[in-house]
């Protein structure tokens, strides 16, 4: 498909800095399909908050969320020992080894294999003193290797102590990353590191949402998928068919995978908690819908005409225009449903992207092999 299709005019003003607080006060735009209308009708479109959720779903409904954490990836250091210092921006987005990260860098044509780079001024805890590290390799589109002086735990909590929250670059552009982002770009979920972007649909849930969502027959299951750099990358393509997705990985248990299935098999629906939840639930699924336990990286690129597999419900936010995740709800929910639905948004004065509000997308009761 053309990628033009799927652009749009957002309002600079509409764009969120900060969360809701609480966070479960966000608006919550429900998007649902007309019953017994035609394909071209208009959706209902219904303002909430996301603390009305409980009363949106139905018992046996199982939500399920992606309990990746952010780790503190963005680092700014200075080039050392050859000519001039040079001040060098990098975003950790894969761990190699102990002591080995591949990152995205600013400024990477300044250097070369072999260049040390040391990150941040003095340690808050003495005995780090300094965090060097080495350029080990150089790849395309400023992927560099780098190799730092410590190694397992003590570098995690250098690269803790020095890094910043990757904030998405439509808010670093107009603000810098500060110690609220710490908590507020991490979701009630968070677990298990490995992310440079929050699945940011799980930043609307509660402590107090949580047990309502339990009184009321709602289950809750956690995936993993360690959010990439890629999920902010506009697709340049002319073509949808001709863009590259990054591939991330991704984990579903056994016991998830058995416990969902049961769950579908007895009537209640899978609601995928953000475009992440949902990208690695389809990646696990059988053609029949059957969810299989996953390890590994998925790719899966998701647009108008994919056949959905597992998901019947989406709580996701407001994405970027010409993003994949835009592509994903055109196809989760329609190309011209969505594009109401945000035009609808945008009037009402809906908050956009990571910080900013979330929709329901409901599909009706359509299953595999309907």
């Amino acid at each position: 498909m053309r990628t033009d299709l799927f652009d749009f005019d957002l309002p600079q003003e509409r764009i969120a800095l900060r969360p809701a607080s609480p966070r479960d006060s966000a608006r919550l735009l429900v998007v649902r399909p007309r019953a017994g209308a035609g394909a071209d009708a208009a959706p209902a479109l219904e303002d909430h908050v996301v603390r009305d959720l409980p009363s949106l779903l139905r018992p046996g409904d199982q939500l399920v969320v992606n309990d990746t954490k952010v780790i503190p990836a963005q680092l700014f250091g200075r080039r050392l020992g050859r000519g001039a210092e040079v001040a060098i921006e990098a975003t950790l987005v894969e761990r190699r080894d102990g002591a080995r990260w591949r990152a995205l860098v600013k400024g990477s044509k300044k250097l070369v294999v072999g260049d040390t780079v040391r990150f941040g001024d003095e340690g808050k805890v003495c005995f780090l003193g300094q965090l060097d590290a080495t350029v080990e390799e150089k790849g395309e589109g400023g992927a560099v290797t780098l190799a730092f002086a410590f190694h397992g735990p003590v570098l995690d909590q250098a690269i803790a102590e020095r890094g910043v929250m990757p904030l998405p670059p439509y808010i670093a552009a107009r603000r810098p990353a500060d110690e609220q982002d710490r908590a507020d770009y991490q979701t009630l979920f968070a677990r298990r590191e490995g992310a440079v972007a929050a699945p940011t649909a799980g930043l609307h849930f509660t402590d107090d949402l949580l047990a309502r969502l339990h009184d009321a027959g709602i289950g809750l299951h956690a995936v993993t998928l360690h959010v990439g750099p890629g999920t902010f990358l506009p697709v340049k393509a002319d073509d949808t068919a001709d863009h590259e997705m990054h591939a991330e990985y991704g984990v579903v248990s056994e016991a998830t995978a058995t416990a969902l299935n049961v769950a579908r098999k007895n009537g209640g629906r899978i609601v995928a908690v953000g475009s992440t939840s949902l990208r690695l639930l389809e990646s696990a699924a059988d053609p029949d819908g059957t969810i299989r336990p996953f390890a590994a990286e998925t790719a899966i690129f998701v647009t108008p005409g994919y056949r959905f597999r597992a998901v019947d419900v989406m709580m996701t936010n407001f994405h970027l225009p010409r993003s994949t995740l835009f592509m994903l709800v055109a196809a989760f929910s329609g190309l011209d449903t969505m594009k109401r639905a945000y035009a609808h948004a945008i009037a009402a004065g809906y908050r956009f992207y990571s910080y900013g509000d979330a929709c329901l997308l409901l599909r009706g009761d359509r299953r595999v092999g309907a």
